[in-house]
């Protein structure tokens, strides 16, 4: 059977004591600040799912018994799934190059966002996650790394790893592993875009293919985003970077920006972000920064404003409604969160279930779709996403990972 990861008790769990987090003197740092009051000692632990209370157990659970296990594993790879807790275990891995807000702080400081995120994994979706911050950035290092650590896992979800690196890393894992790999900055975070947008549409008696959409921010989850919605249908998407539209006519793009051009901005958008908003049915923001008043206010009648920059929103929820039908946050202190643990355990849990050997655009769209649902006859302006505390969530994007994997022919159970 699996170890289970969980939260640590809360006595010290093996983690420093005293005054080791001072500087200079006086009190510790958790004395006065909750979060480390917290993070103290880590935020997991790993946990026996079988007792080992005497030398019977003992010799079931190690030697000699576990021989007898590994042999039968040796001769029929495949019963590792079934007597290790591999298929229920994905790494969540990092260089610490793009953590959340805060940028490239290296592997040691990402560890508190990993772990936070392994027990999001176990809380939200019943998956175990093993933090694993790697001390290189070249990519093929990371990829040779991942590939070797990967005996040991179901899935791997790649995190806070920085653009455009991350693309050609997840892109190489997925081509040499025959399980899951998926980068959540970009894919959780356009799952959630899409399942919110489908339901914004419904909401206004339109369909995808009627709206117009306008990302800020040609990163990750920019990128990701836009593949997603054009994947769905959606009548045009432009994205704008720092420069502007991203257009086939500008000569200083990267070869993910070039591709992106091909394939989005039917229209023919050049310019400033703000051009481009005039007449849009919808605003993404996945890049920071401020979007002017005025912009927002030139927008299409019942527009969406996805506003998705944390902890400062590109537009104000306050200013965001002064014009647009539906608004979106990243924040969890205003309606309609755009929230990527909606999307991440339920993805995996659903590709562990059936052995998926990839997480494929149709099983994305599939878990988009799924969560879209869960709001069902509530929906309305303020409510056009679940909430992650909504016990339905999982469940129904689990069981719509798996169906959609079983489709497409990547399950193996």
């Amino acid at each position: 059977m699996a170890a289970e990861i969980v939260n640590p008790p809360t006595e010290s769990n093996g983690g420093s004591s005293g005054n080791a987090d001072q500087e200079g003197g006086g009190e510790p740092l958790d004395s006065f600040d909750p979060a480390f009051a917290l993070h103290r000692g880590g935020k997991m632990a790993v946990q026996a799912t079988v007792p080992v209370r005497d030398k019977d157990d003992l010799s079931l659970a190690y030697t000699p018994g576990v021989a007898r296990v590994c042999t039968a594993i040796a001769e029929q790879p495949a019963l590792v799934h079934d007597y290790t807790w591999k298929s229920s275990v994905v790494a969540v891995v990092t260089d610490g190059t793009a953590v959340l807000g805060l940028g490239d702080i290296g592997p040691e400081a990402s560890l508190p966002v990993m772990e936070g995120k392994a027990i999001l994994f176990k809380q939200f979706g019943g998956v175990d996650a093993v933090p694993i911050a790697l001390d290189c950035t070249d990519v093929d290092e990371i990829v040779e790394t991942v590939v070797r650590l990967a005996p040991s896992f179901g899935g791997v979800n790649l995190e806070d790893i920085s653009a455009p690196r991350c693309f050609e890393i997840e892109r190489r894992l997925q081509e040499q592993l025959d399980i899951p790999v998926f980068h959540d900055d970009q894919h959780g975070t356009a799952v959630v875009t899409l399942a919110a947008l489908r339901n914004a549409a419904r909401l206004s008696g339109r369909e995808l293919g009627d709206l117009r959409a306008v990302i800020s921010g040609a990163g990750a989850a920019g990128v990701a985003i836009a593949k997603m919605l054009l994947g769905a249908g959606i009548g045009d998407v432009s994205v704008a970077d720092r420069k502007g539209v991203v257009s086939a006519d500008r000569d200083d793009l990267t070869p993910v920006k070039r591709e992106l051009a091909e394939i989005t901005n039917k229209s023919g958008l050049s310019g400033s972000l703000e051009a481009a908003l005039a007449g849009a049915d919808v605003f993404i923001g996945v890049s920071g920064g401020t979007v002017p008043e005025p912009a927002v206010a030139s927008m299409a009648e019942g527009a969406f404003v996805f506003a998705m920059a944390n902890p400062n929103p590109e537009v104000h929820p306050d200013v965001a409604h002064k014009y647009a039908a539906v608004v979106a946050t990243g924040r969890s202190d205003f309606p309609n969160q755009i929230n990527n643990v909606l999307a991440f355990p339920g993805i995996f849990a659903g590709a562990l279930q059936v052995r998926a050997s990839r997480i494929t655009e149709g099983m994305k769209i599939a878990a988009a779709d799924a969560l879209a649902a869960v709001v069902g006859d509530d929906l309305a302006p303020d409510y056009v996403i679940p909430s992650p505390f909504d016990e339905r969530v999982a469940p129904a994007v689990t069981a719509a990972v798996a169906a959609a994997a079983r489709a497409e022919g990547v399950a193996r159970r």
